[in-house]
């Protein structure tokens, strides 16, 4: 089994951009099917794949840290290194169970982001190698309004979606750390898994608000075009009768 080298762990390193990667950690793996997982989300998850159980139960004789990553492709059933993503979240396994069938219920809850450097089959599951993914949170004035305006946009979205529980947005306004708003935002973003993994890749906050921006001004756009065009069918529904 593959293990870690204590003797002289490596320091932090940062990036141009202000990203901070930290010390090399090795972490059992769970590839995920159609769902990107962010810190601050709890979410349950069930899993029958046997490698997928395998980790889990490592996980638990451990310290309940897991890696989830990403398939590419959902329809994958044996995802092999390159089928898998190489950004993820660690998150602590809060809650097991198995159910009669088999499967695993496991409840979640994402930490913080990895980059992932090297995956390594051992007994029948993935470990991986990965850096736990930091940065600096500088809030600046521009970085304030951009916040202010992914809110504002949130908030739009939330009222015209009706899926979204209102409470999320007192939960948004809340929230002060940039990188964490980012991540709140997104879970509830109705969006595919690569439009998202995008998201979870950006390890500096204000790139990753500028998307969300970007994706929340695409989408409402969408939405207005769609109660524009309901509007006009019921009209002409009503003309009709």
């Amino acid at each position: 089994m593959a293990t870690e080298d204590h003797s002289n762990p490596p320091e932090n390193t940062n990036s141009d951009d202000g990203a901070i990667f930290n010390a090399t950690e090795v972490f059992p793996l769970l590839p995920l099917r159609d769902v990107v997982v962010f810190p601050y989300m709890v979410v349950p998850l069930f899993v029958g794949r046997k490698k997928s159980i395998r980790a889990i139960e490592e996980a638990m004789l451990k310290n309940r840290k897991i890696v989830l990553c990403s398939q590419k492709q959902a329809k994958t059933d044996d995802p092999e290194v390159e089928d898998l993503y190489e950004t993820g979240t660690v998150a602590e396994i809060l809650q097991l169970l198995k159910l009669p069938d088999g499967i695993l219920k496991i409840l979640v809850e994402g930490t913080t982001r990895v980059r992932i450097d090297k995956f390594t089959k051992i007994d029948e599951f993935f470990e991986v190698e990965a850096e736990r993914v930091g940065s600096e949170d500088r809030k600046t004035i521009e970085l304030q309004a951009l916040m202010r305006n992914v809110i504002s946009l949130f908030e739009q979205y939330v009222k015209l979606n009706k899926k979204i529980p209102l409470e999320v947005i007192m939960v948004a306004n809340n929230v002060e750390e940039p990188g964490r708003l980012a991540d709140i935002i997104t879970a509830h973003l109705n969006l595919k898994v690569d439009e998202k993994q995008e998201i979870l890749e950006a390890f500096v906050p204000r790139a990753r608000l500028e998307k969300i921006a970007s994706i929340l001004n695409r989408e409402l756009e969408i939405m207005m075009v769609e109660k524009k065009i309901r509007g006009q069918v019921r009209k002409q529904m009503e003309q009709i009768q």
